[in-house]
C-alpha cells in the first residue's frame, strides 16, 4: 500500500510538479499550524504564571485612529488580562514566541521536502528571516482588528469565561497562520530554489 502511494506521488510530481509543490506546501504549512495551535496555550500559560508581564503595557507604532476615534497601535497589546486589557508584554511574547518556533520547524521542512532545496541554507535563512519580520508587521496590524471582540464575543458576550479564552487563542492563531500561509507561498518559491550540479552545467550547451 505505502509503495503504491509512493510511486502514485512521484508520478504526480513528475506530471503537477507546481500543483505537488503546493499540495506538499499546504500538507506541512497544516501540519505546523496543529504544532502552533497546540503550543499557544501552553506559552500563554507559561508567561501568565511564571512572569508578571501580563501588566506591562505594550502598544508600540501608533499609526492613525481606531474605529472608535481612539489611537491605532500596530503592535496593540494593553496591560490586563483578555478581554478587558490586551494581554501586555505577556501575550506579544508568547505569540512571538510560539510563531517563531513553528516557522523555524515550517523552514526546513519546506526546504527539505516541498523544494528540496540546494542552494544556501544561509542565504535562504536571512531572506526567509527578513520575510518574517514583514509579515509579524502585517499579521500584527490585522490583528488589531479582530483579537479583542473575539475574546470579548467569547469570553463575555456568550460567557464562557476560561473556554472562550482557550477557543479564541485557536481562532486568532489560525488567522494568523492563513496570513502566513499566502504570503510565505510566493516567498519560498523564490528562496528555495534548485541549482543543477556544477558539472551539469559546465556540460550544459
Amino acid at each position: 500500500m505505502l509503495t503504491a502511494i509512493k510511486k502514485w506521488w512521484g508520478e504526480f510530481q513528475i506530471k503537477h510538479p507546481e500543483l505537488s509543490k503546493f499540495g506538499m506546501f499546504f500538507l506541512l504549512s497544516n501540519g505546523v499550524t496543529v504544532l502552533q495551535l497546540a503550543l499557544m496555550p501552553l506559552s500563554r500559560w507559561s508567561f501568565d504564571t511564571f512572569t508578571n508581564l501580563t501588566d506591562v503595557d505594550f502598544q508600540v507604532l501608533p499609526v492613525g485612529s481606531d474605529v472608535d476615534g481612539g489611537q491605532y497601535y500596530m503592535f496593540d497589546y494593553a496591560a490586563g488580562a483578555l478581554p478587558a486589557g490586551g494581554g501586555g508584554l505577556a501575550y506579544f511574547l508568547a505569540v512571538q514566541l510560539t510563531l517563531l518556533v513553528a516557522q523555524v520547524i515550517n523552514f526546513f521542512l519546506q526546504r527539505n521536502i516541498t523544494f528540496k532545496s540546494n542552494t544556501s541554507v544561509w542565504v535562504a535563512a536571512a531572506w526567509y528571516a527578513a520575510a518574517y519580520v514583514v509579515i509579524t508587521f502585517i499579521a500584527a496590524a490585522a490583528q488589531g482588528f479582530y483579537k479583542a471582540p473575539i475574546y470579548d464575543l467569547l469570553m463575555n458576550i456568550w460567557g464562557w469565561g476560561a473556554t472562550g479564552e482557550v477557543i479564541a487563542d485557536v481562532i486568532t492563531m489560525i488567522i494568523n497562520s492563513a496570513i502566513s500561509f499566502w504570503v510565505f507561498y510566493p516567498i519560498f518559491k523564490l528562496i528555495f530554489r534548485q541549482q543543477a550540479p556544477v558539472a551539469a552545467q559546465a556540460d550544459a550547451p
